[in-house]
């Protein structure tokens, strides 16, 4: 993490001595400084998204590692528009009555990651409550675009829960993702308050039916913390997610969009992400991300790299 950190804001390695300001007790603490993004393959990536009339969870939530990633020439795509039927107290995205879905948009992306040239690409969407099937056939569509455009790449979808309807993931497990991501974002006494149209019950239906659709993909879930949860109910959020057999667990800390969203409640101290990290790898999770601006598609091409080493991974045709 600390190529994201300014390096003159690092007071000590482990930060255990630092307290919040009783002034400004939700003040951010010196390990979460980011660069403001810029670069020729910034820029690159930011005409490419204006050109192709695309959307990036990147811009929309206002994801801190924008600069990196794309830095890097990767952006995690956001289908299905920028408008969701959820009103999440943690997100950025924009509530409300979503435009018709634009059945083209698969191919748009699919040309973007051949532009790109990527070896992995993450696919996400905002929710569509309005549509029975949650618009999985979309998910489908891009998979197999993508896989026609730009052979060899790897697929990563984080989806919704689609309200725990089977026949919807069935139709995204179809089509063969290398890995299928849903974030169970944060604890189960949380929900109401964090993410009052979503349960619990449909994001761990959504992780074990996945698995049992197709054993040979991997399964991902994030979680976020400084919303007002203990360390304990996220450790056993943890079990739970390794009880449905997931595979990749990332753990991050929650920024507050703005004053119009849910608090920052506490800031987590580095070495209780390590802690996480440390117990997830204990549990059996093959890879966990831990870190304060650690998001769901963070770093997801390294990860990829690292875990096909081990032969995690096995590329579909």
């Amino acid at each position: 993490m600390t190529d994201l950190i300014a390096p003159d804001a690092i007071p000590s390695a482990n930060h255990d001595d630092w307290q919040p300001d009783p002034e400004r007790p939700r003040r951010r603490p010196p390990w979460i400084k980011v660069r403001a993004p810029s670069g020729e393959n910034y820029e690159r990536v930011y005409g490419l998204m204006r050109e192709k009339s695309l959307h990036t969870v990147c811009e929309e939530a206002q994801c801190p590692n924008i600069g990196e990633c794309w830095g890097r020439g990767t952006a995690t795509f956001l289908m299905m528009g920028d408008t969701c039927t959820r009103s999440c107290g943690f997100c950025d995205i924009k509530t409300g009555r979503p435009s018709p879905l634009d059945w083209n948009e698969p191919n748009r992306i699919a040309e973007s990651v051949r532009a790109l040239n990527l070896r992995h690409v993450v696919i996400t969407s905002v929710n569509r409550d309005e549509r029975a099937d949650g618009g999985a056939p979309i998910f489908a569509m891009v998979i197999k675009r993508i896989r026609q455009l730009q052979p060899g790449c790897s697929i990563e979808v984080l989806i919704p829960d689609f309200k725990g309807n089977e026949a919807a993931l069935k139709i995204v497990m179809d089509a063969q993702p290398e890995i299928l991501n849903h974030n169970v974002e944060t604890v189960p006494r949380l929900f109401r308050k964090v993410q009052p149209q979503d349960r619990y019950e449909w994001a761990m239906a959504t992780l074990t039916n996945a698995k049992k659709m197709d054993p040979l993909v991997l399964t991902k879930s994030g979680i976020m913390v400084g919303l007002g949860e203990t360390f304990d109910e996220v450790v056993e959020v943890m079990r739970d997610l390794r009880t449905c057999e997931v595979d990749i667990l990332t753990v991050g800390q929650y920024l507050s969009p703005s004053k119009a969203h849910l608090p920052v409640e506490r800031f987590w101290l580095p070495r209780e992400f390590d802690e996480i990290k440390r117990l997830g790898l204990e549990m059996g999770f093959k890879w966990v991300e831990s870190g304060a601006l650690v998001r769901s598609s963070y770093r997801a091409d390294q990860q990829v790299r690292e875990l096909s080493k081990l032969n995690y991974i096995r590329l579909r045709d």
